[in-house]
Parts: C-alpha cells; structure tokens; sequence
C-alpha cells in the first residue's frame, strides 16, 4: 500500500514539475512546427479523456496516461517554443503556453482531489474541461493562422489525417466524460459543441479525403486497418447513450489514433 501511495505521489509530482520544465526543444521547419502543434492538441484531449476514467477508477495506469500525455504535449510545446521557423509570433505561442500551464495545474488539482477524497470536486472539474476548451479554440486558431503563414507546405491528405486524428481525440474525451463523469456537459471543446454523433460523420468524411489518391503498400495497409476499427466502434460513438463497453471503445480509438499517425508519417515521406 505505501509503495502504491509512493508511485502515485511520485506522478503528481511529474505534473507539478511539467508546469516549471525550461523550453529546450526545438523545430525548425514550417512542417515541423504544424507537426508539434497538431500533437500538442491531440496530446491534451487524451490526458482529458484518461483523467474522467481517472476520477471514476482512481487507477494508477490510468494516472500513468494522463502524465505520459501531459509530457508529450509539455514536449510539444517545448518544441514550439523554440522553433526558429518564423510560423508565428513569440507572443502567440507564449499565449498559448500560459493557457498551458493553467490547464496543468488544474489537472493536478484534479487529480489530488481524487486521490485525497476518493471522488472529483465537480467545480474543479468544471473549471479544467472549460480551460481545455479554451486551449482548444487558441491552439486550433494558432494552427490555420500557421496553415496560412506560407512558412508551411499544404498536402490535404495529411491535413485530412491531422484533422481526422484532432476530431478522434475530442471524440473520446467527450464520450469518456459522458461515461465517466456528472459534469460531462461542460467539456465543449469548441466554441459551439457539435454532437458526437455529428463528429463521426464528420469522421467518416475526413477518412474519405484521405483515402483520395494512390495508396499503396504500407500505407494502404494502415488506412484499412484504420477504417476496419472505425466500423467496429463507429456505431458507438453513433449511438452514444446506448450501454457500451467504454474500455473497447477506448482501446480502438487509441489504435485508430496510432495508424492516423503512421498514415501521416508515411504520407510526409511520400510528398
């Protein structure tokens, strides 16, 4: 029991120190900085969606994932930080950072309160979803004013993946707050929430555009295999006040995020 008390003590204190880690990163292309900020919004909505499971569980994997995807959105904004590729302005993502930072800190309070009392503090709670939303809507205005710098290159497939991976990640921090938490209402992610079941559509528009053009090999492979787990839990997120096995949902989402990322790799080292 102490050792549990002590891991679970040792990752808060991850988090505490994400919010004071210096800026070392770096990226030094136009495409690298779009790269570090579509991570970075995919990073937050997954360290969202494990924290609602956190608060139901109290489970220390589950803890373990909300830190794994605060330090790669923490590395991510690192990266943009520092880049030297001229995509925006010194302030703009300073602005951004410090949403960042507000947004951590309040997921460490969150997470102590599970910790502390066993249950959520639903102010709190309400108060992190609306900073995620906040972010989100910053970091989402941050990447067109980027996409429209001319510092980047334009390749609508991968902008089509990148896309489909954002809508995926909010997805599911959206469904595991609706199966997880009395406050799911307050996450919005956006400025005007669009139900769930409009996100799949949109989803299976987005996969559409980036099946257009030749796929072949491996890339073929990961856009069947992507749209193979789509169908297993798109019926889900369809339907999403029927009784489902949230974890299977999870774990096919995490899978269909990983083959977007592998689909947008191998679509780079094709242009």
């Amino acid at each position: 029991m102490n050792d549990a008390r002590l891991r679970v003590r040792s990752l808060v204190a991850a988090l505490i120190l994400l919010a004071l880690t210096s800026l070392t990163a770096r990226a030094e292309t136009g495409d690298g900085f779009l790269s570090d900020l579509h991570n970075f919004r995919v990073s937050n909505y997954l360290a969202l969606d494990a924290y609602y499971r956190f608060s139901a569980n109290g489970d220390t994997n589950t803890l373990n994932e909300i830190v794994g995807s605060i330090n790669d959105a923490n590395s991510s904004m690192n990266a943009l930080a520092e880049s030297t590729a001229g995509v925006l302005s010194e302030e703009e993502v300073e602005s951004l950072n410090q949403e960042f930072d507000i947004f951590k800190n309040l997921m460490r309070d969150n997470i102590n309160d599970v910790r502390n009392t066993g249950y959520p503090d639903l102010r709190l709670v309400s108060d992190m979803a609306n900073q995620a939303s906040s972010m989100s809507e910053m970091a989402t205005e941050l990447y067109q004013l980027a996409q429209e710098s001319g510092e980047t290159a334009d390749n609508p497939r991968i902008e089509a993946a990148r896309s489909a991976a954002i809508t995926l990640a909010q997805m599911m921090a959206k469904y595991s707050a609706r199966t997880h938490s009395t406050v799911s209402q307050t996450f919005q992610g956006s400025s005007t929430d669009v139900p769930l079941d409009q996100q799949a559509l949109e989803f299976d528009s987005l996969l559409g555009q980036i099946n257009e053009g030749t796929s072949e090999g491996q890339l073929k492979a990961e856009l069947d295999d992507v749209a193979s787990k789509w169908q297993f839990i798109r019926g889900s997120y369809i339907n999403y006040n029927d009784n489902n096995v949230s974890f299977v949902i999870d774990r096919y989402s995490k899978g269909i995020l990983r083959g977007l990322s592998t689909t947008i790799a191998l679509l780079q080292e094709s242009a």
